[in-house]
């Protein structure tokens, strides 16, 4: 398997460089007001993917800290039963997880 992997990597490797060989010629980017950008086709694909990657990371970040403070207020909550709730569970049992999240709606 581990070898199995490698060759995987290895063939993906490859393969990016041979796409990168085969792409050497100059792309020019338009941009507004007559602004423009002369770079290497492999160069414009690339930064087109990582502006990809990071308007997808930047779009997740609010939900990623909104899931991190539930999970740390559960902890909390855990760690540090609350008195005012009678323990209805036996002493082994955890208790009972509360549904802090908004309803999802769509997909």
């Amino acid at each position: 398997m581990k070898y199995l992997l490698w060759l995987l990597k290895a063939a993906i490797f490859f393969t990016l460089f041979a796409f990168a060989l085969n792409n050497q010629q100059d792309a020019t980017v338009h941009f507004f007001f007559g602004t423009q950008w002369r770079a290497p086709l492999v160069l414009v694909v690339l930064t087109a993917f990582a502006a990809g990657l990071v308007t997808g990371v930047l779009g997740m970040v609010p939900r990623w800290w909104r899931h991190r403070s539930l999970a740390l207020k559960a902890q909390q909550q855990i760690q540090t039963p609350d008195p005012k709730t009678p323990e209805t569970s036996g002493p082994g049992t955890p208790p009972s997880p509360t549904n802090d999240y908004p309803p999802v709606h769509g997909i």
